[in-house]
């Protein structure tokens, strides 16, 4: 997590300031709670609540963590200072550190995703609005990197779409499911707080009990949330090489905007290098990093051991601030994307009408010509298509084989494109509903 590749309201987040802050409100409505059922006095519930508008001295916890050697116990002794020593004395009352800190995790875990959600809800108006720009838009498809048959370039698009919409559900299913908190104490067994403390804890939190916690939320939770988050990140890059692809100078169907005073090479003023999409190849690595971490996470020790934490520290800021930034970059170069139709046109030309091979292989066989005969009468007029650059429908017409199976009429009809494009609305509508 670099500012280059973090925005602000991310980064925030993972801020010390926030996490402080929701480990005070945790505490405070543990408070609330325990003295609702007369575990403590009501007066020093309310004095917690002294603290609700003091930003809190990150440095002066740093301090006092500096001897303790426990951010906890040294947040708890900041606060004591700010509401009095002995109004404080019931603060944590019954509660284990990892209430806290599993808690804090999984509200930072809940507002990332919604503003990760947020983020794809963007970048699938874009993909839904360049889709339907060029829902008739005429390039060739490709297998293997070789051409194929014609498609568009908005069915291009709405594959995306519907690629990042199935990611959004996924998301908010990963949200959900981290969704949880823990107020169980030691081991979790609510020894000594109550589980009603919990209940009402998590209702402020906007969270959901852990139904068994021993001392921790259970990390599988946690695993399927960053796994989640790594699919996403891997379906930028899907998206990215594509765009990628498009850009190289012999083929130069799609582009990335190219700004007033932008340089592509410090060498070569020429060059206008699909850096945003490149970049967004790499941001991609860096998201799917965490993910084996976070599935080596859920083996823990017996009830509790702290093997997690280091890793979450890291991972939980590192992943969801990158991952916020890649959506908006993809957002933007989808938004501004430069589309070329001449030269998909051109593209598809290059090897003049041999996209439309199995076309014409289908319809010897439905002439009565075994596949394997015309799949040999097909494919030799296509290789000198391959080789000399010809006309592969003038090549057909020329195969005397070809001719009498299927008639100089029938062989032209084969070259209409609209046969490709036929079901592209019936693909949109599945797509777009």
């Amino acid at each position: 997590m670099i500012p280059r590749y973090s925005r602000p309201d991310m980064v925030a987040i993972w801020s010390p300031q926030t996490k402080f802050r929701i480990w005070y409100e945790i505490e405070a409505h543990a408070c609330d709670a325990m003295a609702d059922l007369g575990v403590i006095p009501r007066e020093n519930a309310q004095a917690v609540w002294k603290a609700k508008d003091v930003e809190f001295d990150v440095d002066r916890i740093d301090e006092i963590e500096a001897v303790t050697k426990h951010d906890v116990i040294a947040f708890l002794t900041h606060l004591a200072e700010i509401v009095g020593n002995d109004e404080a004395r019931f603060v944590h009352q019954g509660m284990t550190s990892s209430d806290v800190l599993d808690t804090t995790l999984n509200v930072q875990l809940v507002r990332a995703a919604d503003i990760l959600l947020a983020d794809m809800d963007k970048l699938l108006d874009a993909l839904k609005r360049r889709a339907m720009e060029h829902k008739d838009t005429l390039r060739v498809g490709r297998s293997h990197g070789i051409h194929a048959e014609p498609t568009t370039m908005g069915l291009t698009f709405a594959r995306f779409y519907a690629e990042m919409d199935r990611n959004r559900t996924r998301l908010r299913t990963a949200r959900e499911e981290v969704a949880t908190g823990a107020i169980s104490g030691a081991v979790g067994t609510f020894a000594n707080v109550d589980p009603r403390v919990e209940e009402h804890v998590c209702a402020q939190m906007g969270l959901a009990p852990e139904p068994i916690s021993t001392q921790v939320i259970p990390r599988d939770r946690h695993a399927a949330f960053f796994a989640c988050l790594g699919v996403i990140a891997s379906s930028i890059e899907n998206i990215a090489i594509e765009i990628r692809h498009m850009q190289r100078t012999e083929v130069l169907e799609g582009a990335e905007f190219f700004s007033m005073g932008q340089k592509g090479s410090s060498a070569m003023p020429h060059k206008k290098n699909p850096i945003l999409t490149e970049n967004l190849t790499g941001l991609a690595r860096l998201v799917r990093m965490a993910v084996v971490p976070a599935m080596e996470n859920v083996a823990l020790w017996h009830e509790r051991d702290i093997s997690h934490s280091s890793v979450e520290r890291a991972i939980g800021p590192d992943a969801t601030v990158t991952l916020d930034f890649a959506l908006a970059r993809l957002t933007g170069v989808i938004d501004k994307m430069l589309i070329f139709p001449e030269n998909m046109l051109e593209n598809m030309n290059k090897f003049p009408g041999l996209v439309m091979s199995q076309r014409v292989l289908l319809a010897l066989t439905q002439a009565g010509v075994s596949r394997e005969d015309a799949y040999a009468m097909v494919q030799r007029n296509a290789l000198k298509v391959w080789e000399e650059r010809v006309d592969f429908q003038e090549q057909l017409l020329g195969d005397a084989d070809v001719v009498a199976a299927l008639g100089e009429d029938a062989i032209r009809e084969k070259f209409d494109m609209g046969y490709h494009t036929k079901h592209v609305d019936t693909i949109f509508a599945r797509v777009f509903g």
